[in-house]
């Protein structure tokens, strides 16, 4: 039987914000609108603009407000980056506008901005890896620290992240108990989400969870992957992961099994 594949970020959030121990993880999300736009960026400040069905952050846009510290007069702008382009715009007509005309009349979602923490200036976020177990339990297998490339808004390896441990990206951050607490919370909300879409999709066998953790040290859920690449997980020190990972995988028909 093959494995269950979810393409709309849109479909996979409406399911976990019905489990209420899952919705406070989840920030501020919806189907993209001028008037969500507006109403969004006076909220929040930052958003960013993202594909319902896409994947490797390709269209992923992200949209503030931004006031020009050199000229106090000239009141505030928005400022609109993609890839590693930032455009300016003195109305949020015209910053529609331009998000229009890359969006075309597919179907995209704006998301609250997460002040995320940041290593060496550049931010990061959490790949954890979620499996269906030989026991048909769901277990939380792995993390990687994915670290975003100089100028850019995306973290995805294919976009030129970096992989890291989170262990090497949260010290500058966490004391070693802090850090205990946030590993822990992190495992249980993996098991918790992928064991939510499991009960609407029950031939679910793994999940990719993009975390972010912001400056107060909260876990937030930036977006589920049901088609996660397993092969980052190599570059783990503790080579035991990555051999766990695997078997689970070709338990459940992801991967073939080494003769």
């Amino acid at each position: 039987m093959a494995i269950q594949r979810i393409a709309s970020k849109w479909e996979k959030t409406v399911i976990l914000r019905q489990n209420e121990l899952i919705r406070p993880y989840i920030p501020d999300t919806r189907k993209y609108s001028a008037e969500h736009l507006g109403e969004m960026l006076n909220t929040y400040g930052v958003v960013f603009i993202k594909p319902d069905c896409g994947t490797y952050g390709i269209g992923v846009m992200s949209a503030e407000l931004w006031h020009n510290e050199l000229d106090a007069g000239a009141g505030h702008q928005y400022k609109l980056r993609h890839g590693i382009q930032t455009e300016l715009f003195s109305s949020l007509e015209e910053l529609h506008a331009s998000i229009s005309s890359h969006i075309g009349k597919r179907l995209y979602l704006i998301q609250t901005g997460i002040r995320m923490l940041t290593f060496r200036r550049s931010k990061f976020d959490i790949r954890a890896l979620v499996q269906k177990t030989p026991l048909k339990t769901w277990e939380t297998t792995g993390f990687i620290g994915r670290l975003a490339a100089p100028q850019k808004i995306i973290t995805n390896y294919r976009g030129g992240g970096t992989i890291m441990t989170i262990e090497s990206l949260f010290a500058p951050h966490l004391t070693p108990r802090q850090f205990t607490s946030v590993y822990k919370e992190m495992k249980v909300l993996g098991v918790r989400v992928a064991a939510q879409l499991a009960r609407r999709f029950p031939n679910l066998k793994e999940i990719g969870l993009d975390l972010a953790i912001d400056e107060q040290h909260r876990i937030w859920i930036l977006e589920v992957n049901t088609l996660p690449a397993l092969f980052p997980f190599k570059h783990l020190t503790d080579k035991e992961i990555y051999k766990k990972i695997r078997r689970y995988a070709v338990h459940y028909g992801r991967l073939k099994s080494k003769k």
